[in-house]
């Protein structure tokens, strides 16, 4: 197995909005370290449990082992001095001692990969992200497709009723919009639609503008649109960034 070298290890972070990739992107950093062959060792708040109760999975259904975990500080008890790369999804659900969680495996030498929402439906930063995309060392922003008018979307839409911060869901409860097509006051008692009915709206709209199943597949998420990330060779050593719609490997 190839050593850790102490002291050289990061943080990544990939943000953005619902359907915009980023577990999709978690996911694949991840089977190219373990093509690798380091050992990864990757996490995901036991609240999320969409689609799988032990698995990261994206929207396009493409998975990763993880362990569920409630808090941040449970990372420390999973990751030896054996482990090289440590991947956490959702990482706005882990609470407040992430980046510090973070920053101590960054330290140790390990490479550190986060997903997470940066902003809640009513576009306010959420925390702990904003924190977490401070210290990070690279950063990948990722945008996903309006379902209103087709651009690239930043904001996370609810489109079910509800105030609470966080309400886990995934297509019945959310869409992306662009920041021009996002109305934070649909999720209110009076413009929000009951599931069943927003469900069925979307998938009128996705029939009539000819994008449809085609962008489901790929979770919404616009890979042409030139968001940029940093890519790592099998050392851990940073490759020049690429555009996603210009990559040719996996």
């Amino acid at each position: 197995m190839n050593e850790r070298p102490d002291g050289y290890g990061w943080i990544e972070v990939i943000a953005g909005s619902m359907f915009s990739g980023k577990s999709e992107e978690l996911i694949r950093r991840l089977r190219r370290a373990k093509i690798a062959r380091q050992k990864i060792v990757a996490f995901k708040p036991r609240i999320d449990d969409r689609y799988d109760d032990d698995d990261i999975v994206s929207h396009d259904d493409r998975r990763v082992e993880s362990h569920r975990i409630d808090t941040a500080e449970e990372i420390l008890d999973y990751v030896d001095d054996e482990t090289q790369v440590v991947g956490i999804d959702e990482g706005q659900f882990l609470g407040p001692k992430l980046p510090e969680v973070c920053e101590e495996l960054a330290n140790r030498g390990v490479r550190v990969i986060v997903a997470g929402l940066d902003q809640d439906y009513l576009g306010r930063p959420f925390e702990p992200m904003p924190a977490l995309l401070a210290i990070a060392e690279y950063i990948t922003k990722t945008l996903a497709v309006c379902m209103k008018c087709g651009r690239p979307a930043n904001r996370t839409q609810r489109i079910i009723a509800s105030r609470e911060r966080v309400v886990v869901g995934a297509g019945e409860a959310y869409e992306a919009r662009c920041r021009h097509c996002w109305n934070p006051e649909e999720a209110s008692e009076d413009h929000a639609e009951p599931d069943g009915r927003a469900m069925r709206r979307r998938a009128r709209e996705r029939e009539s503008s000819g994008r449809g199943a085609e962008d489901d597949a790929r979770g919404g998420r616009d890979v042409s649109e030139g968001d940029r990330e940093i890519e790592f060779d099998e050392r851990k050593q940073p490759i020049k960034a690429e555009s996603k719609g210009e990559r040719s490997g996996p």
